[in-house]
Formats: C-alpha cells, sequence, structure tokens
C-alpha cells in the first residue's frame, strides 16, 4: 500500500470515496460545496491537504490541515476526515493513513495529531482506540452562517 498525496489525477477517485464517505454518514452536501473542498485540497496556499492510500487504486482518504495551537509551542495537525472504501477495510489502509499523518506531523514539527468520531462509529473507534485512548474530549457544535 502506498501513501500519498492527492494530486489533480485522483479527483474521480476522491468524489467517489468522497461519496460513499457522505452516505457512511447519512450526509447531503451540495455538489458545489464538495467542488470547493476539492478545489481548496489542491490549492497550495490552503492548509486543507489530502492524503491517499492506494492499493491497486485509491482506497481511503485522510483529510488534515495544520493550525496554531495554544497548548504547545507549534502547530497540530487535525485529521478533519479519513474514509477506507467498504472493500478495503480491514487490510491496514485507516492504520497506514494514521501512521503516515503521524510521521508527516513529525518531520514538518507539528506537535500533536488529534480527530473525533461519532460515538456510535464502533469499526473506527476500535482502530482508534488501538492507537490511542480517547481523551474524554465532547465536541460542541454551533451553525454561525448559510
Amino acid at each position: 500500500m502506498i501513501i500519498r498525496d492527492a494530486g489533480p489525477q485522483d479527483e474521480a477517485a476522491w468524489r467517489g470515496l468522497w461519496a460513499q464517505y457522505l452516505a457512511f454518514y447519512r450526509v447531503d452536501l451540495a455538489p458545489e460545496i464538495t467542488g470547493f473542498t476539492w478545489t481548496r485540497l489542491m490549492d497550495p496556499a490552503s492548509p486543507l491537504k489530502a492524503r491517499l492510500a492506494v492499493q491497486d487504486a485509491v482506497v481511503g482518504f485522510a483529510i488534515h490541515q495544520h493550525h496554531a495551537s495554544t497548548w504547545v509551542m507549534g502547530d497540530d495537525c487535525y485529521l478533519e476526515d479519513l474514509f477506507v472504501a467498504e472493500a478495503a477495510r480491514g487490510l491496514g489502509a485507516g492504520r497506514a493513513l494514521i501512521a503516515d499523518l503521524q510521521n508527516l506531523a513529525a518531520a514538518r514539527g507539528w506537535n500533536r495529531l488529534y480527530w473525533h468520531t461519532d460515538q456510535d462509529n464502533t469499526r473506527a473507534r476500535a482502530l482508534y482506540d488501538s492507537i490511542v485512548p480517547s481523551d474524554g474530549h465532547v465536541r460542541y457544535r454551533v451553525r454561525v452562517a448559510g
């Protein structure tokens, strides 16, 4: 399995996985939001980036961004979206994507890698718990626009 940056040639594969990701979470996004997300992923000036797991084809993605932190001297890396195609689950792609981000963060001097998931996402939580225990934080989100 190869983990690499997403490139313009990966748009169709990413969009296919993205559609599966949204279906998994039962979310409908307007096509222009998906298009805007892809544009940001390809924009060198954007902190939002995607790493892809490739095993004959693109089988998963990790969308992440780094940002300044008030808790450390330096930056943190937030893993915003992690997805592996159903047919590739259990083959190590999710673990490989997280390990890749750990290595990327270390190489770039970022201090921490963090993420969250739905409480009922037991399969993902089993993977995450095998990497690091939950830190007990609970997320709150308020919509302020659009």
